[in-house]
């Protein structure tokens, strides 16, 4: 068998679940999607609501806002109350991560008012918003006036609190790293009550530097400041279609906006955004962008293509489209090409809805698009959850762009899932060795795509049905998950923590870096309070009595020194 050959797997007895996966799109179709379009239109009116307040009466009321999170938080009583969670409801939030810990006895704090945005500074370059902005609300506010966040994840639904808190990446993200990359300061409810507002240079610089990746385990967050970047009303595509194996595809990947002279700061040779689609072990797509204006895109000749009208082609397969016609040129409205993903959650909807992607559905429910993931989430059930953890996968891997070839391979050794979806980030060095961090060193050796200041990564998106369970075979997914943990620790790699994780206490923190945590942990007197971020990502159900003996290990020696950390 050779090294790319996936091992042969016995067939697998179909159970009655899996008829139930087979015909959900009837209830995807009559509940979920009716029930979706409803909430989106609400949604969309109350922010309209809220776009007619002034920026000053907006803040007014988060000030108040603030006050009653801070008067809920004086209310717990320690010895008595649970750690502090949010009330957000637990099928709510987009990742497929199931939210177990809300099942212990907790203590509630409602946020659900934080969903403004508070002001859209020009001068400044800076948006501030609240932590339940999701992406399509501040396009909306933004690109009509030629701006936008400097990072853009692409799904509408997807929040601000849980993209600073979690993992945010878009293809713009090789030039301004990840979503946290391009926060300027953070609004913190710390556990005592007390607000702050923690900046690179302020004396919460330790905690500005810590509450990424920390999953709202240090304190509430409720504003940020985001940096804003001039746009175009335009993007200008290239689609170039790529054959050749594994690593012929991730070498021309790394050369569509990595330069091999190592001039990775100049604009005229790094584009303003890098995609990747990888459809088989032989064929693959990339695509760099470039803002253009209005006038340069209505010019004779030019292609324009407007991807955000409902009956329009789901966008990975009108990329695929140039391994056929070969490689060309399109101009796509700014917003729509940010959101190019939403529609069908980029290749789930063919699993969730097999037939949404063909030429009547679209021309006729198209406009009910997409499902939203939280109602999936809550239509599917004990069964049904345990089928997708063990017959599908959702994960994201984090790895040095000079990886991304062994990657792919391994993914296609363990998982056969195609399409794959690459996009690259840049990992800083930054003064605090923060959760995730570079290769030590890496700035000596300047790989392909690498400065002197950040190391390239790579999200590895591997999103889809593995082709075992396609081919009706054998497949365990918490096995296959387990060993791409494994391989992402060998590899300096990680895993987004919005997915479903089996990594135990010891290998979570062999990906991850606990010392600025910890030491924030104990500093800001998070410890007993909030629940840590091993324990919030942990898979499975935790029972209050685990929680709070995790906790009390640390709370003992927690206060007795707090040294600082090194930088």
């Amino acid at each position: 068998m050779s090294d790319l050959e996936a091992p042969l797997r016995p067939k697998r007895k179909r159970v009655w679940v899996d008829y139930f996966v087979q015909f959900r799109w009837i209830i995807v179709i009559f509940v979920v999607l009716p029930i979706s379009f409803t909430i989106y239109f609400l949604t969309y009116l109350g922010d309209v609501k809220s776009e007619m307040k002034s920026f000053k009466r907006r803040q007014k009321e988060h000030e108040e806002n603030v006050k009653k999170v801070v008067k809920r938080l004086k209310e717990r009583n320690a010895s008595k109350d649970g750690l502090v969670c949010t009330a957000r409801k637990p099928w709510i939030a987009v990742g497929m991560r199931n939210v177990d810990y809300k099942r212990a006895r907790h203590f509630e704090v409602d946020l659900s008012e934080f969903r403004h945005i508070l002001d859209i500074d020009k001068n400044q370059m800076i948006a501030k918003v609240e932590p339940l902005v999701n992406m399509g609300q501040i396009t909306r506010a933004t690109v009509p006036m030629n701006l936008a966040l400097a990072v853009v994840a692409e799904l509408d639904d997807l929040t601000v609190g849980g993209l600073i808190n979690g993992y945010g990446i878009e293809g713009s993200s090789h030039l301004y790293g990840l979503f946290s990359d391009t926060v300027v300061a953070y609004e913190i409810v710390l556990s005592d009550g007390l607000v702050v507002r923690a900046t690179k240079d302020n004396e919460y610089k330790d905690l500005f530097y810590a509450i990424p990746w920390s999953q709202g385990t240090l304190g509430l967050l409720v504003s940020a400041e985001i940096r804003l970047i001039p746009i175009k009303e335009y993007m200008k595509l290239t689609y170039k279609p790529i054959v050749g194996n594994l690593q012929d595809l991730a070498q021309a990947y790394s050369d569509s906006f990595a330069p091999r002279d190592g001039d990775q700061d100049n604009p005229e040779k790094v584009p303003d955004f890098v995609e990747g689609m990888i459809y088989s072990p032989t064929e693959g797509v990339m695509m760099t962008g470039r803002y253009a204006s209005k006038e340069e895109a209505k010019q004779r000749g030019n292609v324009i293509n407007s991807v955000g009208w409902w009956f329009k082609p789901w966008f990975y397969q009108h990329a695929q489209t140039s391994l056929k016609r070969g490689e060309f040129t399109e101009y796509i409205p700014t917003r729509d090409y940010y959101h190019r993903h939403t529609r069908c959650l980029y290749w789930e909807g063919k699993l969730i809805l097999p037939f949404a992607d063909q030429f009547w559905f679209r021309y006729l429910f198209g406009w009910l698009m997409p499902p939203k993931v939280s109602l999936l989430k809550a239509t599917q059930g004990e069964a049904i959850r345990n089928y997708y953890h063990e017959m599908h996968v959702i994960q994201d891997m984090l790895v040095p762009l000079y990886k991304v070839g062994d990657a792919l391979e391994w993914v296609h050794r363990e998982m056969e899932v195609y399409p794959l979806w690459l996009c690259p980030h840049r990992l800083y060095k930054l003064p605090f060795k923060t959760m995730v961090y570079p290769e030590p060193g890496f700035e000596h050796h300047r790989r392909q795509g690498d400065t002197h200041y950040a190391q390239m990564y790579t999200d590895v998106g591997v999103y889809y049905a593995p082709g075992p369970v396609l081919r009706g075979e054998v497949f365990d997914g918490a096995e296959a998950v387990h060993k791409m943990e494994q391989w992402l620790i060998e590899n300096h790699g990680f895993q987004p923590q919005y997915a479903v994780s089996e990594l135990n206490e010891k290998n979570f923190w062999r990906m991850f870096d606990a010392e600025l945590y910890e030491y924030c942990r104990r500093k800001y007197k998070a410890v007993g309070t909030f629940m840590s971020v091993y324990y919030k990502s942990k898979k499975g159900r935790k029972t209050e009595k685990e929680v709070q003996e995790a906790e009390q290990a640390i709370i003992e020696p927690a206060y007795s020194e707090v040294d600082q950390p090194m930088d």
